[in-house]
């Protein structure tokens, strides 16, 4: 497949024109996005600023403080809810849309199928969250398809584990956080969502979910109960056909790794044979199971965090050196490209944010590397491109440099680009106005350039560890080449403008099947009206290019003898 483009959003943050900003703001104070606040002019700009997919944040209903009643949505117990709009991870029904983003709430699946339509309309594919390893502590569906039954209704609450069981139980065990759960009431206590085996999950734990059994016995030195079927693997199965089934091109599985792979390889297996195309990317954390999950689970992408991102964030804040990239790629051996590259999503904290970089701009060679440094697809988090700092203090979520998850609020940076539905740059900071630029530009090149969607990849860095003009714990260089095509990027992390010399060795030359001396035409694609100049690439002269601070060249370079 092709290099694509993800644009994270969260709809319940997206679009909403009125409210105010309120410290745990209920929905009617602050107001919430909804699915048709994605119109064709929000779409468009989503687009053009190099997109080709959407995840869709937040989807599926999830248990909330709003009380949907009188629609015939049964309450939740706001002693195991986050927030006054809920956890988008505590699913409360899988076969159902979050009332919260219809604007008619009867019709709430009709207006997510109409997203889909929309989305699919501007040329551009959707992803929706999978979460497989937890549900909400309540979870009661209304809306499954007759002959399906609820999660645990057919369980044996006496047996701690039984591999028919949906849940884990502590039999005799009364449910006990250690904190205040406002009346609550739980009987047997069920296993909390991030493996919090017992009945007295603290605050820090995933208590509002509950865990789910995949056959593994935990007590039992893990041993597993795989056959017959476990009923949880069949129940997930369906679910994911069911979204399947409303043309939804991909899933992003929710802490994959906390599932067991010979679920997922029964289960992409029995989607794709319906449903080839469907996308699965796993959100996992362990590298020594990646492979695992790419080549028996049957994942397409994983998550890149502990590798990529966590190095690119360590190098903007000078905290590690430019060449620990070096270690990413190689470290990945053969997988790279089938990882999904990011510096922002939901988990994580904002660029801008005073946590991280305190300036958008200064991730902008980071933002480079990640995106041009194999054939991976990259993901950019609704507002990273506006330089959103993410220093609100929301309500449940703290002022933490995160966007949140848990409650109603509407995201400045997103309101200006919306400018009450025009979607468009009026209300935009110069600096915003810059940034997007930025993105945009970055964004569009990887998915024309052959090079960078489909090339080979070559990392110069080694070659310059004695080079006086070159830094490289401050600078990172690399080719990528596809047939005829060549870029040369150089991205630098100092906060002010050099003019470096690139030693090029031969290895690079001869592993490109380029001459040992050559002399090109190139340009800098980051600029636009960029000047083209005349130079030699040569393994026995150094390659001059001037770059300016916390910044970039993408050179395209055209052979002329």
């Amino acid at each position: 497949m092709s290099k694509f483009t993800i644009y994270q959003v969260l709809p319940r943050l997206f679009g909403s024109y009125t409210g105010q900003n309120l410290q745990n703001g209920s929905i009617e104070e602050n107001g919430c996005g909804k699915f048709n606040y994605f119109t064709a002019e929000a779409l468009q700009s989503i687009k053009d600023l190099g997109v080709t997919h959407i995840w869709f944040t937040g989807i599926l209903e999830h248990a909330t403080k709003t009380d949907y009643s009188e629609v015939g949505i049964r309450p939740d117990h706001p002693g195991v809810v986050k927030g006054k709009a809920g956890s988008a991870y505590a699913i409360k029904d899988y076969y159902d849309v979050d009332p919260d983003l219809a604007e008619s709430v009867p019709d709430r699946m009709k207006e997510f199928e109409n997203l889909v339509k929309r989305t699919h309309h501007e040329e551009m594919k959707v992803i929706i969250d999978f979460v497989p390893n937890h549900l909400a502590r309540e979870y009661t569906s209304d809306k499954r398809p007759e002959g399906v039954n609820d999660f645990g209704a057919n369980d044996d609450p006496e047996r701690a584990f039984f591999p028919a069981n949906n849940f884990y139980y502590f039999p005799g065990q009364a449910f006990q956080p250690q904190f205040d759960t406002a009346g609550y009431t739980e009987f047997p206590a069920k296993a909390t969502g991030n493996d919090q085996f017992s009945a007295f999950p603290g605050i820090n734990d995933w208590y509002e979910t509950v865990k789910l059994n995949y056959g593994v016995d935990y007590g039992d030195h893990r041993r597993t109960y795989f056959d017959p079927i476990p009923d949880t693997w069949l129940k997930m199965k369906d679910i994911l056909l069911f979204w399947a089934s409303k043309k939804v091109d991909g899933f992003r599985c929710d802490m994959a790794e906390m599932v067991p792979v010979e679920f997922w390889e029964w289960a992409i297996a029995s989607v794709k044979q319906q449903y080839p195309d469907v996308l699965f990317i796993a959100e996992i954390y362990n590298p020594a199971e990646y492979r695992n999950y790419l080549i028996r689970g049957g994942f397409d992408y994983l998550y890149d965090k502990v590798g990529l991102y966590d190095t690119l964030r360590a190098v903007i804040t000078h905290q590690q050196s430019a060449s620990a990239i070096t270690h990413c790629w190689q470290a990945l051996d053969g997988i790279a490209d089938r990882m999904l590259n990011f510096l922002e999503n939901h988990d994580e904290q904002r660029i801008a944010s005073d946590f991280f970089a305190g300036d958008a701009q200064k991730a902008f060679p980071a933002l480079v590397v990640a995106a041009t440094l194999t054939n991976a697809p990259f993901m950019v988090y609704a507002g990273q491109e506006l330089g959103e700092p993410g220093m609100d203090e929301e309500g449940f979520s703290g002022r933490d440099g995160r966007t949140t998850i848990f409650d109603y609020w509407r995201v400045q940076s997103l309101q200006k680009w919306a400018n009450e539905g025009k979607f468009n740059e009026d209300k935009l900071t110069v600096e915003q106005r810059k940034l997007r630029d930025h993105y945009r530009r970055i964004l569009n090149i990887v998915l024309t350039e052959k090079a960078l969607q489909k090339g080979e990849m070559f990392d110069v860095n080694y070659a310059n560890l004695q080079n006086d003009s070159f830094n490289p714990h401050r600078q990172y260089a690399f080719f990528r080449k596809s047939g005829n095509e060549l870029l040369l990027i150089v991205a630098n992390f100092d906060q002010h403008a050099l003019s470096l010399s690139i030693n090029i060795p031969s290895e690079a030359l001869s592993y490109l099947q380029l001459p040992e001396t050559g002399t090109y035409q190139f340009s800098n694609l980051l600029q636009e009206g960029a000047v083209i100049n005349n130079g030699v690439l040569s393994s026995a002269t150094p390659f001059r290019v001037n770059i300016e601070a916390s910044s970039a060249v993408l050179l395209k370079l055209i052979r002329q003898f």
